[in-house]
Parts: C-alpha cells; sequence; structure tokens
C-alpha cells in the first residue's frame, strides 16, 4: 500500500511539474471569444519542409527552435486572412523577441509583389514572411482551409491549432499565449 502511495504522489509531482503541460492546462483555461476556436494537443512534431524566403534564399521552421512561434498559413487571396492580417502584425510587435515570433506562411503561388503589395495594404510591418510555393509543408501539415495558425513549442513541436481568423491583438489571445509561454 505504500508503495501504492508512493507512485501516486511521484507521478502527481511529476504532471504537476512538467511546465508543458501546466503552460497548455493555464492557456487552455483563458480561452474565450476567438480563442475558443483554439485546440490545443499533445506536442507534435512538424515535418522538416524547405520554405522560401522573401529574398528566394532557403528556410525553415526549424529555425526559430528556442522560441514559441505562432505560424499563421494564408494566401494573398484570402479576406479571412486580409481581416486577420493586423493584428498578428500588431502581435509580433507586442510580444515578439527573444522568446516569441509570428511567422507568416504565403501557400500556393503567392508572388513576392503580391505579397509585399498585401502586407502594404494590411499595414503590417512586423512580421516574418516566408513563402511555401508548392504547398508542400502545408498539405504536410494537413492545412486544408484558410488562414490555419499553428503554435509551436520552443522545441519545434506542434501544441496548438485555430482554423479560421482570429482577433489576435485582443485582450483573450494575449492572455492565452502568455500563459502558455510562462
Amino acid at each position: 500500500m505504500l508503495t501504492f502511495r508512493a507512485v501516486v504522489l511521484y507521478t502527481a509531482l511529476a504532471l504537476g511539474a512538467n511546465p508543458a503541460l501546466a503552460d497548455v492546462t493555464a492557456a487552455d483555461a483563458l480561452r474565450a471569444g476567438d480563442m475558443k476556436k483554439l485546440n490545443f494537443a499533445e506536442a507534435q512534431p512538424i515535418p522538416d519542409i524547405g520554405l522560401v524566403g522573401m529574398d528566394d534564399a532557403p528556410r525553415s521552421l526549424s529555425e526559430f527552435k528556442g522560441k514559441w512561434v505562432l505560424v499563421n498559413f494564408w494566401a494573398t487571396w484570402c479576406p479571412p486572412c486580409r481581416k486577420e492580417m493586423p493584428s498578428l502584425g500588431a502581435l509580433q510587435k507586442d510580444l515578439g523577441g527573444d522568446s516569441f515570433e509570428v511567422v507568416t506562411v504565403a501557400t500556393g503561388r503567392n508572388a513576392v509583389p503580391a505579397i509585399e503589395e498585401f502586407f502594404a495594404e494590411a499595414g503590417v510591418t512586423h512580421l516574418t514572411a516566408l513563402r511555401d510555393p508548392k504547398s508542400a509543408l502545408a498539405r504536410e501539415m494537413a492545412v486544408a482551409g484558410l488562414p490555419v495558425t499553428v503554435i509551436l513549442n520552443p522545441e519545434g513541436q506542434e501544441v496548438g491549432r485555430l482554423i479560421g481568423d482570429a482577433d489576435w491583438a485582443g485582450a483573450e489571445a494575449r492572455a492565452v499565449l502568455e500563459a502558455l509561454m510562462r
């Protein structure tokens, strides 16, 4: 009986001390408004499929390891993407830094001039913009519609996903993301 109690106590302490589990639990409890669409799951590896920078240089999501990363899949022709992009820029301006970054991934045939025009019209200046010209990463990550936002932990694993647009600059998003990053 003493062994059983020790196992139960050890398990409870281990789970309680798991920062990743505690962060998701706290963040999940704060979901409200648009953030109710944000679903958390057990950390999953993401494929290391190459992307392209705005300068045509090869890029990858793995270069952001060590940070919490909000990856937004979008396209220039997508009206909900246009609606949400300014809030992503505001989120990066407010929270971006050594521990957090917003990365946008334009899927499909989005030419650099069209992306630059899209950002200029939306008034967005603070985002890391990458391209997935053949939608290979989007397909591998089961991105079926746009926009889709994926949250990666500092190990580069997917821990959350929101399908559709959201107000990422709102108080609800900030509370959820700050709880997650603790």
